[in-house]
C-alpha cells in the first residue's frame, strides 16, 4: 500500500490549482469543497474525476489517495486496470516525482519531523496517521548485502529474457522499462564484465512496451530505445516468456525493480553501485 505523506502548513485548496483549473468539471469542483471541511490542513493541487468512472483521484504534494464523488470515503492503496494489466498508481507517482520510486516501487518521501503532518487523523479520529520515510538511495549503500534470498532460475522460459553484454560473468535481472533505477542499472552493467539476461516485469504499466521490446527485430536496440524513453514499433510474438517472468516475480516476492540474480541464485533487490556489484557478483558459489 502507499502511504500518504501531509505537508504541515496551510489550509486544503478550495479549487485545484489555477494552471488546472479551467479543466476542472463539476464533480471536481464539488469534492474540493468537500475536503476543504474534512482534511482543512491537507494541501491539494489536483482532483481527477473523469478518468475512473466513479472514483476520484486526488494529488497532495507528491501523494495520491482516491475518494468517492461524495468524498466520503477515502481510499489508500494502488489502483491496478485489469485489462490493460497497468497499476494506475504508479504511473502516476512516477510522472508526479520520479525520484520517490526506488527500483520501480513507490517509496514513501521524508516526512516534516514536527509532527505537524497529521491530516488525516485531525480530520477523523482514530484513524492511522500516514508518514512518509526517506528514500533509501541502495546506490550509497555498501554493507546492505548481507543475508540473501536465493532463487533457482531454471524454470524460466529462455523467451522471456533479452540478452545483452559479453562479458565473462553472467547475471540475471528483472526489470521495468519505465523504472530510473532500472536505467540506471543496465548503464552501470554496460561498463562491466558481464553477460546479461534481462527479463522485464510490468510494475509500472509497461507491459504492452515490454511486448514491443520481446518482439523487435533488434532486441537490445529496441531495450535502450525503451529506457530512452522512446517507444518501440508495433510488433507481435509469443509473450508467453513475459507471463512466465511475472509469475515468477510475484512468487519470490519481487514487488519492485530492479532486481539481480547472481549466477549462484542469490538475490539483490534494488540499483547499487557499480563497486558494490562488482564485490557482490564477485562473491558468487561455484
Amino acid at each position: 500500500m502507499t502511504w500518504l505523506g501531509w505537508t504541515k502548513a496551510g489550509g486544503l485548496m478550495a479549487m485545484v490549482l489555477a494552471g488546472t483549473a479551467a479543466s476542472s468539471t463539476p464533480a471536481d469542483t464539488a469534492v474540493a469543497a468537500a475536503l476543504k471541511d474534512r482534511l482543512p490542513k491537507t494541501e491539494v493541487a489536483k482532483i481527477d474525476c473523469a478518468t475512473v468512472e466513479g472514483l476520484c483521484e486526488v494529488t497532495a504534494g507528491k501523494s495520491l489517495f482516491y475518494v468517492d464523488k461524495s468524498a466520503r470515503y477515502l481510499i489508500v492503496g494502488h489502483l491496478y486496470d485489469m485489462e490493460t494489466r497497468q497499476d494506475l498508481t504508479s504511473a502516476r507517482l512516477l510522472e508526479i516525482n520520479p525520484e520517490a520510486l526506488l527500483g520501480g516501487a513507490s517509496r514513501r518521501q521524508e516526512a516534516e519531523d514536527d509532527g505537524e503532518g497529521d491530516a488525516l487523523a485531525s480530520a477523523q479520529a482514530g484513524m492511522p496517521v500516514a508518514r512518509d520515510y526517506p528514500v533509501r538511495k541502495a546506490a550509497a549503500v555498501a554493507g546492505d548485502v548481507g543475508a540473501q534470498q536465493s532463487v533457482s532460475l531454471a524454470g524460466l522460459p529462455a523467451n522471456g529474457a533479452i540478452e545483452w553484454g559479453s562479458g565473462g560473468q553472467r547475471v540475471t535481472i528483472f526489470t521495468d522499462f519505465r523504472c530510473s533505477y532500472c536505467r540506471a542499472l543496465t548503464n552501470t552493467l554496460e561498463t562491466m564484465n558481464v553477460t546479461v539476461s534481462e527479463r522485464p516485469i510490468s510494475v509500472l504499466g509497461s507491459r504492452a512496451l515490454s511486448e514491443r521490446v520481446l518482439c523487435a527485430k533488434d532486441r537490445v536496440r529496441a531495450l535502450r530505445r525503451a529506457y530512452a524513453g522512446e517507444t518501440p514499433a508495433e510488433a507481435t510474438c509469443d509473450t508467453s516468456g513475459l507471463d512466465a517472468n511475472e509469475r515468477f516475480a510475484r512468487a519470490h516476492g519481487f514487488t519492485g525493480t530492479p532486481v539481480i540474480v547472481r549466477s549462484d541464485g542469490a538475490v539483490l533487490q534494488g540499483f547499487r553501485s557499480k563497486e558494490v556489484l562488482v564485490a557482490w557478483l564477485n562473491g558468487a558459489k561455484s
